[in-house]
């Protein structure tokens, strides 16, 4: 098979939405195009660029929803969960090109009185889809820069902003693979220790290192995880949930990057004051 481009997206988007009741996180989307399209792993798996932890299936896919947003069928909120829009949940297929040509009419309006360097081809997306904003690219290529024990404690102190408690990376060769343990406590009643792995791949994360990771668990905790700046492979996330194993989540680098911007860790988030000034108040006076 080939690689679908973005415009074809559109319409298995709104059928995977649709299957999942209507919202949905950006993982869970994935997941159901890949299975109600029936994508093999070998386009599965294939990566947008080096400078990226994601796929270039999850890069089209964002660029999908991002038209279909413009268009208004689908909306997104600040957590990450995408949704069909009224108008969405009462509309049928769309015709790609015709939501192509609305968006692109939109996008010059806006830019009517901006110099344009490069007039966009008909094919070409116009602007960026929100998951792909340019401060991605530049934090992935700080964090793959960053020296393996120095990766090690910023997971250690992602880890501790999201509410665990002694945090210990450990790092020792020989160990299995496990960089370090914490404590998580629920509620502020239960506690349960937590092993973690940290992996500063460009690569995907095949299963077996899921495998070997699960078997250095064994007798040290009952819950794993496992800190990306890449991504893994479909197998990896079946064999992580797979019954009757203990159960491992998977932070991967796209999810990485959103944990630091929601902590401020690394990343500083300016926002623009919008003043406008209501005239009809002051002729009420």
């Amino acid at each position: 098979m080939r690689m679908p481009p973005y415009d074809q997206m559109m319409n298995p988007l709104l059928k995977a939405l649709r299957s999942l009741g209507g919202s949905a996180s950006i993982a869970e989307l994935l997941e159901q195009v890949i299975e109600d399209e029936g994508f093999p792993p070998e386009l599965v798996e294939v990566p947008h660029s080096d400078k990226s932890s994601d796929t270039e299936l999850a890069y089209r896919l964002a660029w999908a929803r991002t038209y279909l947003k413009k268009y208004g069928l689908v909306t997104n909120s600040e957590r990450g969960v995408w949704a069909l829009t009224p108008e969405g949940a009462g509309h049928g297929k769309v015709d790609p090109q015709e939501v192509a040509r609305f968006v692109r009419r939109q996008s010059n309006r806006e830019r009517e009185n901006k110099p344009i360097s490069i007039e966009a081809t008909a094919t070409d997306p116009v602007e960026a889809p929100e998951e792909a904003d340019l401060w991605r690219e530049s934090l992935m290529e700080a964090l793959l820069e960053m020296a393996p024990d120095a990766f090690e404690r910023l997971c250690q102190r992602v880890l501790r902003e999201s509410g665990f408690t002694q945090v210990e990376v450990t790092g020792r060769s020989g160990d299995g693979g496990i960089d370090g343990n914490g404590l998580v406590r629920l509620a502020g009643l239960l506690s349960f220790p937590v092993v973690f792995q940290c992996k500063r791949y460009r690569i995907t994360i095949s299963s077996n290192i899921i495998r070997d990771f699960r078997g250095a668990m064994i007798g040290r905790a009952d819950k794993g995880l496992i800190i990306t700046t890449g991504s893994f492979t479909r197998d990896a996330l079946l064999e992580a949930t797979r019954d009757g194993a203990p159960p491992i989540d998977l932070i991967d680098g796209e999810q990485l990057m959103d944990r630091l911007k929601l902590l401020g860790l690394g990343i500083m988030t300016r926002q623009i004051e919008a003043v406008e000034v209501d005239t009809a108040w002051f002729k009420s006076i």
